[in-house]
Parts: structure tokens; sequence; C-alpha cells
């Protein structure tokens, strides 16, 4: 592991492999067989019948005795006496057996997900789960590899040790591909687990530039950054005024990717507040507990470009990382401050709680200087968006109804829950300023996550296509992990950025 990386990152499965598809003859502490409900009891998954017979009694017998049935989420675990070659059987569910006998990928990688968290400090384990195809078999290693991430950074004690190994048990076509695939998607992904995961002390703005500095550079992107003085020569009002009341001085971090067949380019903003207090118009303390997650945009944003130059995608991209630290201080901007952005238009600050949007429309206006096809902003932005779609589901919000459908769409392919949202035209007139050209904020509280769009789209140039999607529940799980997801940072929309990268990919010559 890179040294840089080592110092932050997690420990998660190292190691992946492709071996022969039956799981009788595989060593390994553990055995991890799908299995469907029925009406008649659970019934082994493609992948595991071979089990059937192995056990004595029958293996659809056995989980029927322990009380098993099948159902999504659930897993039993019992020795093998022999049986196989592993040491231990872990059934994981899979609910219903699907019709058209095609598996669901996003089940598939939720029960290796699942699978993996319940092996943590296992040395070897095998997934012996429908894989017959090599979209099954990335599904089957990405779910096991973020399953068995842990943040162990600041633990002194006994640490909780991941899985060591896992073995993907197929003979599909394109297999191996598809489990490196899988490795790069999960090394980015857990990338942003952490730096969500990581204190603000230790993730100030200009460290943050530093590491994606270091990481993109090793990558091979063209990395530019921004410090405060170049910033505020430069015009960036919105990232310069959220940043300074604090003593760590806000950046703007530009990665880019260029490929020689691109024929398309995509832009990609994150909003990146190291940590929000608020600032002088200051969170409740149960609302700033978990703020160092307001920086899950930028971070997917870093991710997802990591990813698009280590998979070397036929497509141009930029991202552009908008870091500040919002802070309460003698020099903090106040409520009423009227702020001129890179854009050139002035924005009424009227509450400094909404500062996410004044940080993107920086980044959305330098973005759009480059002619991108699209832009994507990404953030964590408003409570709102929680109160309407709770904290697993994204909202989306975009210039057009086909791009916001293909967000969606790509979106939810990849696991990763999000709704299509409106933009309401009744709602912009609640952004009027008396002083300004608009104001960052309508103090009318309805429909505030779909005015913060609105709010971001005031700056978006006439013809750019543009998205924005709105995580803020989904980048950080407050409650218990599920499926393939930990608790604290997920690193959601990492990989819905990358799927859109390929989608703007050209088609390939027959």
């Amino acid at each position: 592991m890179r040294t840089e990386e080592a110092r932050l990152a997690s420990a998660y499965v190292t190691t992946v492999r492709l071996n022969a598809p039956d799981p009788r003859s595989v060593e390994s502490d553990a055995l991890v067989i799908g299995v469907h409900s029925s009406q008649d009891g659970p019934r082994p998954a493609p992948g595991a019948e071979s089990l059937d017979d192995a056990i004595a009694g029958g293996l659809s017998a056995t989980l029927g005795a322990l009380g098993f049935s099948g159902h999504p989420g659930e897993t039993a675990k019992f020795p093998a006496f022999g049986a196989v070659a592993a040491t231990v059987i872990v059934a994981v569910g899979l609910g219903p057996a699907p019709d058209d006998g095609e598996h669901d990928l996003e089940v598939l990688r939720r029960a290796a997900g699942t699978a993996t968290r319940a092996l943590a400090g296992t040395s070897r384990a095998a997934l012996a789960l429908p894989a017959a195809t090599a979209e099954q078999v990335e599904a089957v290693a990405l779910g096991g590899l973020l399953g068995a991430y842990v943040f162990t950074r600041y633990r002194t004690g006994e640490e909780r040790a991941p899985v060591g190994e896992i073995n993907v048990l197929s003979a599909a076509p394109g297999g191996e591909d598809a489990v490196n695939r899988a490795v790069t998607l999960a090394d980015s992904v857990s990338l942003v687990r952490d730096l969500v995961n990581t204190p603000p002390c230790d993730l100030p703005p200009a460290r943050f530039a530093e590491i994606a500095e270091e990481l993109g550079t090793k990558a091979g992107l063209t990395v530019d950054i921004l410090d405060e003085a170049a910033l505020k020569k430069g015009g960036f009002g919105g990232i310069v005024g959220v940043g300074q009341g604090s003593v760590n001085p806000p950046r703007l971090v530009r990665l880019g990717y260029d490929h020689p067949e691109a024929t398309a380019r995509v832009a990609f903003v994150g909003k990146g507040i190291t940590f929000d207090s608020g600032g002088l118009s200051l969170k409740p303390s149960a609302s700033m507990s978990w703020m160092k997650s307001d920086m899950g945009g930028a971070g997917a944003v870093l991710g997802a470009l990591l990813a698009v130059a280590r998979l070397g995608l036929r497509v141009n991209a930029a991202g552009y990382l908008c870091l500040a630290e919002n802070m309460p201080s003698g020099t903090a901007q106040r409520p009423s401050d009227v702020l001129t952005t890179y854009s050139g238009k002035t924005v009424e600050v009227v509450d400094t709680d909404a500062e996410g949007r004044l940080v993107l429309v920086d980044g959305i206006a330098r973005a759009a200087e480059e002619d991108p096809d699209v832009i994507v902003d990404v953030a964590t932005l408003t409570g709102a968006q929680i109160v309407a779609l709770g904290w697993r589901t994204c909202g989306v919000m975009a210039s057009d109804e086909e791009l916001r459908t293909d967000v969606v769409e790509t979106a939810v392919a990849q696991g990763e829950a999000a709704w299509g949202m409106p933009l309401p035209e009744e709602l912009r007139k609640g952004l009027d300023s008396p002083v300004a050209d608009i104001a960052n904020l309508n103090p009318e509280r309805s429909g505030s996550m779909l005015a913060a769009g609105i709010f971001l789209r005031e700056f978006v140039p006439d013809g750019v296509r543009w998205a924005h999607i709105d995580m803020a529940g989904p980048a950080f799980n407050k409650e218990a992990p599920h499926g393939y997801t930990p608790k604290g940072g997920t690193g959601v929309i990492t990989r819905t950025l990358v799927a859109l990268a390929e989608r703007h990919q050209p088609a390939r010559e027959a």
C-alpha cells in the first residue's frame, strides 16, 4: 500500500482472486454461499447447488433447521465438518430466485458485503455466489471488498481486522478484468470513506488538497491548486467568503484527465466543506457533530477522477474540489454581506449555514469555462434532502429532464439510490434580494432542497447541461451497517460519477 494511503486508509481486503467454481474443493476459512427464499424453505442459489448433496441431511434441510429463510441481509454460519474443504460455511440470503434467472447485481453486491462484514478477522473467504457473467463477478467482488471495509486509523487498542483474502468462485469469461475493475472501484470508494471518517482536525482544506495532489499525480492526473491568495485574486468570492472565518484557509483543486480517443468532456464539481459549524449562523450541537462529512461531495469527485484515470476511460474529465472550513470568528462572513462570485454575479448572504452552494457556484462557473458536455455537481447540500427522501436516497435535479433521468438511472444501476426532483419556477422569487443579484437562501423552509437547486442553476451558463446531486443523508450512515455499507462515511456517488464518465465514451467500432 502507498505510504500516504497507508497513513490515511482503513484496513480493508487487500487481495481478491478468481478461483475454480466448485465450492466443495476450495480451501478457505469460510465458504460463502447464496440462498434463495421460497415457499418450500431455503434453496441454494447457483454456485452452491453441489453442496446440497455434500452436506449430510442436505443443505436446505440444515438451513431450515437453523431457522434460516433466505431473506436478503440474513446470514447463518455453521461448521463444515469435512463436507467441503472450507472450515466454516456462511449462508447469505438473496431473497426469491429471479423468474428469468438474471440475478440483480445490487442484490449480489449487498449479499457479498453482508458476508464479508460477518467474517471480519477471517484470513480467507471464498464467495460461491451467482457469478456466471463478468458483470456478476464484478458485483460479487465489489460488494465483498466494500463490505469488508473498516476504519482503524485512530484505534489504539485491538483492531477489528478485515477479511484478508477473497476468492470469487467463477469461470465466467472476462472474470479477471471484472475483478480488477472491482478492486479499482473499491479503492476509490474506500478512499472517500476514509476522507469522510477523518476528523476535521486532520483534514483542513490545505491537507485535503495535498492528498488530492499526491494521489492525483500518481494516477496520472494533472493537478492545479489555488490557495487563498490566488482565490482572492481570481475573484472566487464564494469560496473565499465561506473560508474567511477559519484559521484554515480555503483551496480550489482542479483535477484533469484527458484521453486521446475521447469525444466528450465531463466536469464534476464537489462541495468540500471540511467542517461546517454553520458559521455565524451557528448550527445546534446535535447537527454539528457529524459535519466532518460535509466534504463528501469533493471526496466523491476525487475518488471518481482517480478511478477514471486508473480504468483508462476514453473520455476527457475534470474534477473541481471546492474546499473550505465554515467557522465563526471575527473575520467570518456575516448575514447581510454581499459576495461577488467567480461568475460575476453577486449574492446576499442571508444565512451563513447555506454555505455549500456558495463554494459550488464558483466551481460550476470555473468548470463551465472549459465547455464541457455536462457538469455534475455533488454535495451534502441540504437537510431538506433528508426530510424529503430519507438517509439513503439522493435527490437529483438537472437542467433538462433527459439528463435528470440519465443521472438517476445511472445511480440506481450502481446501487446508489436516487430520485429525480423538479426545479419549480415559482420558487425562484423566494431567492430575490433587495441589494444583490440573488440571495443564498429563501427564509421560507418549504421546498428548500429544490430552492437550493434553483440557486445553483442561476450560475450555470446558457446552453450548458448541468445536474445536481444532493446526498446530505446518504453520504454518512449514522445507523447500523447494512449490506456493504458501513457505519460512518459511505463513499456514495463515487461509482455513479465513474459510470457517468463511462457513458460519455465513444462507441467501439464493430
